[in-house]
């Protein structure tokens, strides 16, 4: 069995992702050793590493290669007078709450159709609807605001409650003019962030992919009103190169138009980039028109003047937003999920992740064929001290446990997409064997070769 398909994949591709991850040190359950804690997860030695690269790529391409995009870092706890002003505190920001009155378990209203067989409005909602989990009766729909609170100062009273921001836009609607001043842009231009945020979940779960703490990396691009859709086209093809980076499938991306109605209150357009997850389509990415929305709210809200003055005809105004966002969590799992791959069966199986070289936690691995040989330690010690200080900062690591064949299956599992393996003949002529990942075949070169090979592999 070749490369094994994912529309062919196990339907337990799910619990194998969660177990690699698990085993090999990407993702660990949080709080583990009490019992952990629902739906929270820590990231590992491997996993930080996955993480922090997609956010550096995104930072590499999105903020330092852009003259037009200024990067800030907002602090998580705002000013409550924002979300007021943004419509959060309200009930624009809010899941229908469902509770069964028997075994007591909630759904988000909106989720109950994909758990079961129910297909009705809230107007319809009555006895005859019973909890999919065991057949008791549901409550009425209520509000449940998304917003995590906490107090500031000594006292929990009204006054000293704050929130943990539930999204890292407006941060970046409320520096507008801090920007503008300091910085000079002229339109179109864009402020990006990313970071954390909090959102008190119904129904969170399916390992990464929903959590009540989780990280985005955003932008806010400020543009004419005229030129909106140019630029929604735009950035819609900037997702889907981004996508095609990662080394996810585009054909495991869909785009999906999000009609009125379902829209959230400020968009006049919305576009979802929905993956095929194991657990069923859902959404990835988004793209949003905001309209004038926010900075008209936050400047009738504050009582400062957040309009562009245009520098050459001195009219002033509020830009309209075309507003990317993408959810590093959920990158993270959807590069797992895809580069997943399975070869060979019984003894001969095979795993490994197919990580784009620049994504790899490791992108080469050293070590000697026989961990108990001086003299071959030795000389990977130094090929691995050499490879770790190349001027393109390659990510390097060494193992000495087990024998060469765990070695090899270990690195495949992490996705190392080279291995390095010094044996006898290393120490006659100074060649090594360099075994490729994806085909586990191996070409021996010369030790003083390897900083330009590896340098142009990556």
């Amino acid at each position: 069995m070749q490369n094994v398909e994912r529309k062919n994949m196990e339907n337990d591709l799910m619990d194998k992702i969660v177990s690699l991850c698990k085993r090999r040190g990407f993702i660990f359950p949080g709080s583990e050793i009490y019992g952990g804690l629902a739906n929270s997860w820590d990231y590992g030695p491997l996993g930080v590493e996955l993480k922090n690269t997609i956010k550096q790529m995104w930072w590499d391409r999105f903020v330092r290669s852009r003259s037009d995009v200024f990067g800030i870092d907002a602090a998580l706890l705002m000013n409550s007078k924002v979300w007021e002003a943004s419509g959060h505190l309200g009930a624009g920001f809010a899941d229908e709450l469902v509770e069964c009155k028997k075994c007591h378990q909630r759904f988000r209203f909106d989720e109950l159709g994909e758990i079961s067989d129910f297909r009705f409005q809230i107007s319809d909602l009555n006895q005859n609807q019973k909890c999919p989990e065991c057949g008791g009766e549901l409550t009425t729909p209520r509000k449940f605001n998304l917003m995590l609170k906490t107090f500031l100062g000594p006292a929990e009273e009204k006054a000293n409650e704050v929130y943990f921001r539930p999204e890292t836009a407006q941060a970046m609607f409320v520096n507008f003019k801090n920007v503008l001043d300091t910085m000079r842009p002229k339109l179109p231009f864009g402020i990006a962030q990313t970071g954390k945020a909090f959102r008190n979940e119904i129904t969170p779960g399916n390992f990464i992919f929903r959590m009540r703490e989780f990280e985005q990396m955003e932008i806010e691009y400020f543009v004419r009103e005229e030129e909106w859709k140019d630029r929604f086209d735009h950035w819609q093809d900037e997702i889907k190169r981004w996508i095609g980076d990662l080394g996810v499938d585009l054909a495991h991306v869909h785009e999906i138009d999000i009609p009125d109605g379902e829209r959230a209150h400020y968009s006049k357009r919305t576009m979802d980039f929905e993956y095929d997850f194991p657990f069923g389509r859902k959404e990835l990415y988004g793209l949003a028109y905001r309209t004038d929305f926010d900075l008209r709210n936050h400047e009738k809200a504050s009582g400062k003047n957040l309009k562009y003055r245009d520098p050459d005809t001195n009219e002033e105004f509020w830009p309209h937003v075309i507003e990317p966002t993408w959810g590093v969590d959920r990158s993270a799992l959807a590069v797992l999920l895809d580069t997943y791959r399975e070869t060979g069966e019984g003894k001969d199986k095979r795993v490994y992740l197919k990580l784009p070289p620049k994504l790899a936690p490791y992108q080469v691995a050293v070590f000697p064929l026989l961990a108990n040989k001086p003299q071959l330690v030795e000389k990977a010690q130094g090929i691995y001290n050499k490879l770790r200080v190349t001027s393109y900062e390659l990510r390097v690591t060494t193992d000495m446990r087990g024998n060469i064949g765990k070695r090899y299956y270990a690195q495949d599992e992490i996705g190392t997409p080279w291995c390095v393996t010094v044996d006898f003949q290393t120490l006659e002529d100074d060649t090594v064997t360099v075994r490729d990942r994806d085909t586990a075949e191996q070409i021996r070169k010369s030790i003083a070769d390897l900083d330009a090979y590896f340098g142009e592999m990556v």
